[in-house]
């Protein structure tokens, strides 16, 4: 069992550093909040009065907390944990920060001459009581393998990320995905409703289309992933439906604002001649815009 320093004891923190006090490991806590302090010890942690003592003797240091800046500032700045750590220690920022703080991060403890990775987490306060979350490890191999044993007792799946940095990476575009389509998916709601559909059967049909899937796992590997771009539904159609949606939505007093920025999506890639390829021809048009060379030619 391992010597580790949990700094970060929120709704997330708390509950993780919890499982791994059921595992047997020795936990060195600290957090702003004396109460959450508390807690732990009472499950028997030891506090610590800085970050620098809670990492003093510690094989792993973890780090969850709210934002990167507080990451820095508990890492570097004066009682924080390089004044405490051992050169073969190794730090694991499990928080939701920016991929490009991240990254300077660990630059910057390497300099010092410590060892740092990112481990950000999916799923919700739940399965963090539960000792279920997911687990997206970025870091060199010997960095992933060494933490395995320590991340599992907190999660029950980890993806490799593929190295430094990676896992936050990963973490951010789930997420942003994710948030949008909510936002999207409200807008489908809402009109389903003004037209009097019942919105069981259009669970029921989307359940089993890109709608409900996600173009990541159903379109998308079938055609434009595969470098075929040839139309099982073209863009011009597409195109078409959107605007009847947004037509019907509009006489209604229907907001759509998501699906009115989409179409202008759908009008970029026509007027780029994309119109009779098919609607996966998107994500090549995006590639474009964003200065990538296309997977497939026009």
């Amino acid at each position: 069992m391992a010597v580790i320093a949990f700094i970060g004891l929120g709704q997330m923190g708390a509950p993780m550093a919890s499982n791994l006090l059921k595992q047997g490991h020795q936990l060195q806590v600290f957090d702003v909040n004396p109460q959450a302090v508390q807690a732990l010890v009472d499950k028997g942690a030891r506090s610590a009065v800085t970050p620098a003592s809670a990492a003093r003797d510690a094989e792993f240091v973890i780090t969850m907390l709210p934002n990167g800046d507080l990451v820095r500032s508990v890492l570097m700045e004066r009682g924080g944990v390089c004044e405490g750590l051992s050169p073969g220690s190794l730090v694991i920022d499990m928080s939701t920060i920016h991929p490009l703080q991240t990254d300077r991060l660990i630059a910057d403890m390497q300099a010092r001459g410590f060892s740092m990775m990112d481990v950000p987490v999916g799923r919700t306060s739940d399965h963090a009581i539960a000792g279920t979350l997911l687990l997206l490890a970025g870091g060199t191999s010997e960095q992933v393998e060494r933490a395995t044993p320590v991340l599992m007792a907190m999660g029950n799946e980890l993806v490799n990320a593929g190295g430094p940095g990676m896992g936050i990476r990963v973490k951010l575009i789930n997420n942003y995905m994710s948030i949008a389509l909510n936002a999207l998916s409200a807008e489908a709601a809402v009109l389903c409703e003004a037209l009097g559909l019942s919105f069981d059967v259009a669970l029921k049909v989307m359940n089993g289309t890109p709608a409900g899937k996600g173009h990541f796992t159903t379109s998308w590997p079938n055609k434009v992933l595969k470098g075929d771009l040839s139309p099982a539904f073209m863009i011009d159609l597409a195109h078409k439906d959107l605007g009847i949606a947004l037509d019907v939505a509009n006489q209604l007093h229907v907001p759509m604002p998501l699906g009115a920025a989409s179409r202008e999506v759908y009008n970029q890639a026509r007027a780029a001649g994309r119109g009779r390829q098919d609607w996966t021809a998107i994500l090549e048009q995006a590639r474009v815009s964003a200065g990538l060379p296309p997977h497939v030619s026009l």
